[in-house]
């Protein structure tokens, strides 16, 4: 008969135990050197960022705009852009100090494209332009006076025209906006809001006005005229700095008219008004100083600019006007950095859109001069 004792099944062999002892080390060195570059690049980048804010003037790479490449004279092209605030003043005050600095720089024009910006920080770049001009040292030692002259791009409002004002002569494309010589404060107000949803403040104070401003309270006639008062100053400075620079007398760029006119009034969508078949018409009056912007070629007529070119045109005539037959003139960049390397754009140092600084910096009651329509450019500094 056949053994039905059924066979013992087959023996597998144990799977050979992983080498742990090679495969450690390398976990341990592939962690270390993430580690190390991670903190290379965070200082990296740390530094890179940093470097936005440098204040050293050589820190700016010089970049070639017109003329001659192999001339040693220069005219310094120094651009203002963009809204001017205390965050965004450094790169041109940078800018002019390169230039004074640089005694091979004979001449300067300044570029302008701005809305205009703050009181205080317009009011600075124009001292600042006028320490370059004239050499005297307020903010930075130079080489000596630097004659400025000042081309305008597509937007010279408000604080932009209040820093030309430091140059002469002016001039502007022939598709400038400039003027609206005027100033304001912005002081938002949600005390009905707060009211109709059972919202208060308790305001607890001490002085009869130290409550002015307040978001959460209508203000009294004698709070408002504090505020009135603030801004009739620095009007009046605005005033004197166009008096200085344009040589026309305050009086008349604040009362003297200049357009004077009837215009047909219009409906919301622009269309003329018609009642009874006859146009509706209202009166149009313009001064220099009320705050409204005009065109290049009004600019000129009302003695605002001197001329109408575009920044070629005004880069060669201020090399002639310094004396020079060979020339190049250059801008002033900022320093590209490991960020512009990887993320392909130049890094600037400003706040992203509705950033909280930037937001709680807007809402801070404080004088502007600064264009109509120009709020939305507050509120996100964005130029």
């Amino acid at each position: 008969m056949p053994d039905s004792t059924p066979s013992p099944p087959p023996i597998t062999p144990p799977a050979p135990r992983a080498r742990r002892g090679c495969l450690l080390p390398l976990v341990l060195v592939a962690l270390f050197l993430s580690l190390f570059g991670n903190v290379l690049l965070f200082v990296l980048l740390a530094r890179d960022i940093g470097s936005a804010f440098d204040p050293d003037p050589a820190a700016l790479d010089e970049r070639f705009l017109l003329g001659d490449r192999d001339a040693t004279d220069r005219v310094a092209v120094i651009r203002i852009e963009g809204l001017i605030a205390d965050a965004t003043s450094g790169y041109p005050i940078r800018q002019m100090e390169r230039a004074a600095r640089d005694r091979t720089v004979k001449a300067v024009v300044l570029r302008v494209d701005s809305p205009g910006g703050t009181v205080t920080a317009s009011d600075e770049l124009y001292r600042c332009l006028v320490d370059l001009r004239d050499n005297t040292g307020r903010r930075f030692p130079g080489t000596g006076p630097k004659p400025v002259r000042v081309s305008m791009g597509g937007l010279a409002a408000s604080g932009g025209y209040y820093v030309a004002m430091a140059g002469k002569p002016v001039a502007a494309e022939r598709t400038t906006i400039t003027g609206s010589i005027g100033v304001f404060a912005a002081l938002p107000n949600v005390a009905k809001l707060a009211h109709d949803n059972g919202v208060k403040v308790e305001l607890v104070k001490a002085g009869g006005i130290k409550g002015s401003g307040s978001f959460f309270h209508d203000m009294t006639p004698e709070e408002r005229q504090t505020w009135q008062d603030t801004v009739d100053a620095a009007y009046d400075t605005f005033l004197g700095v166009v008096a200085a620079g344009r040589g026309l007398p305050p009086d008349r760029l604040r009362d003297e008219v200049v357009i004077g006119t009837t215009i047909p009034e219009r409906d919301e969508k622009g269309n003329p008004k018609v009642v009874d078949g006859k146009p509706v018409t209202a009166r149009y009056t313009r001064k220099r100083a009320d705050g409204g912007t005009f065109t290049a070629d009004q600019a000129l007529k009302f003695g605002l600019i001197d001329a109408v070119e575009d920044l070629p045109a005004t880069v060669r005539a201020a090399a002639s006007a310094a004396g020079l037959t060979k020339f190049k003139a250059v801008t002033y960049d900022r320093p590209p950095g490991l960020l512009d390397l990887v993320l392909g754009g130049q890094l600037r140092a400003r706040a992203e859109p509705f950033d909280t600084r930037t937001l709680s910096s807007a809402l801070t009651p404080r004088l502007w001069y600064v264009c109509p329509t120009a709020d939305g450019a507050i509120l996100t500094n964005h130029p």
